[in-house]
């Protein structure tokens, strides 16, 4: 029997690199897609790049690795902020992170689909955010990270059927390139951050690729259509994230 190969977009860094180096620890194979190769090294790892915001180019990429590869479960991690205030958001933002958090799963997950449906399983999981809830200046991140819910919940009704599973990831703050592109490194905000979350720290790649297993699991299979929230808290005490 061939090894499991998980598609994971955003795979070569943070969350994404964390989620694939515990799938090839487990002795499975993993695609990584995103915007740059990834760093790590492994006979059952898989680099491609793309710009998942052009549809042309994720249409493309997403033919391609299905050619190349059978996949049998999705990780959909990638993500972009853009964050602004009101009065200084762009909707062309909007039009962005929707092709971006929700029209490219739906491209990679189309090119997949017919070889899950073919072997009668499958595993789909989106790495959405607690700031589905809303938090200030996230209008275009907030709105589409919300709307993965719907895409997931409607997949996992369509999908149940043919052994297929739809779940949502969704994190609190998390110690990762993207968190410090916002928040200083180890500075005064990110203390005042991890004071304010009910367990006292921020989260890290790992917590975020432990939830990921428990979905992929094939033991998982009666699990389909959930959001979990892993953010120390935050979902709960309407913390920032």
């Amino acid at each position: 029997m061939s090894k499991r190969t998980t598609l994971i977009t955003g795979g070569n860094s943070g969350i994404g690199a964390a989620i694939g180096r515990a799938l090839l620890a487990e002795g499975e194979a993993v695609v990584s897609l995103g915007l740059e190769m990834p760093d790590d090294r492994h006979d059952d790892l898989f680099g491609y790049t793309a710009d998942l915001t052009d549809a042309a180019e994720t249409a493309d990429v997403a033919a391609r690795i299905c050619a190349a590869h059978q996949i049998d479960a999705i990780v959909h991690n990638a993500g972009l902020i853009l964050p602004n205030l009101l009065e200084d958001a762009d909707p062309a933002d909007v039009l962005k992170l929707a092709q971006l958090h929700l029209a490219a799963p739906m491209a990679l997950t189309q090119a997949a689909l017919p070889g899950m449906v073919e072997r009668g399983s499958g595993r789909i999981v989106f790495v959405s955010s607690r700031s589905m809830q809303g938090m200030p200046t996230r209008s275009a991140y907030s709105a589409t990270k919300a709307g993965i819910n719907g895409l997931a919940r409607t997949w996992a009704l369509e999908l149940a059927p043919k052994g297929i599973t739809v779940n949502v990831i969704a994190p609190g703050p998390v110690l990762t390139e993207n968190f410090w592109a916002i928040v200083p490194k180890d500075g005064e905000q990110q203390k005042k951050i991890a004071g304010g979350i009910p367990v006292r720290r921020i989260g890290t790649a790992e917590d975020i690729a432990n939830a990921a297993l428990f979905f992929l699991d094939n033991r998982s299979s009666f699990v389909t259509g959930q959001v979990l929230f892993v953010c120390g808290g935050t979902s709960l005490a309407g913390q920032i994230s």
